[in-house]
């Protein structure tokens, strides 16, 4: 059997996220640079992901709160200028649907995720690219990752929720075939 290789594009690509601010409110960011591939059998059952973001590409629409998002106190983005995912299984859920499990590396810190992942057909572009899109939701805890920082209120909340939620809009060109591994 044989896989296909898809290759993100980055420029319909979204990795955006969303964390409790002072406990009243949520404040929303981006990934603005990325790259990656995902893998399919030839019948188009997704096998495998592979994602990589630019840690310094963080953007919440203050410079302020991206400067200090990118300092040690948080993704230290000169260090560790990148955060990573590779799937360890991919287990189909139903039509188009997975449960995607791996290993996500943030900060030099390597741990376990999943999300789930629903999956568009294939479609033919009007430039005659192979092209198919997904969507994958989920949420962490951010101080497994060792992203402590933080500062508790005198009215017991804290500056930074623990729990980030994300959402990706991914948008892939299929490749060239490529052997199972």
């Amino acid at each position: 059997m044989m896989t296909m290789r898809w290759q993100i594009d980055p420029a319909h690509t979204s990795v955006d996220f969303a964390v409790r601010h002072l406990g009243i409110s949520t404040v929303r960011g981006v990934f603005n640079d990325l790259s990656g591939t995902l893998e399919a059998t030839d019948d188009g059952m997704l096998t495998s992901v592979e994602v990589t973001i630019d840690a310094a590409s963080i953007h919440t629409r203050d410079q302020k709160r991206d400067d200090h998002l990118r300092s040690p106190d948080f993704l230290d983005a000169a260090r560790y200028p990148t955060l990573t995912f590779r799937s360890t299984s991919v287990t189909a859920q139903g039509k188009g649907k997975y449960l995607v499990k791996g290993d996500l590396a943030v900060r030099g810190q390597t741990r376990p995720m999943s999300f789930e992942v629903e999956v568009s057909a294939p479609i033919t572009d009007p430039w005659g690219n192979v092209r198919a899109a997904a969507t994958a939701e989920g949420k962490l805890n951010r101080r497994d990752w060792g992203l402590t920082w933080n500062q508790t209120l005198e009215f017991g909340a804290l500056v930074v929720g623990d729990e980030v939620r994300f959402r990706l809009e991914v948008e892939a060109v299929a490749k060239t075939p490529a052997a199972v591994r």
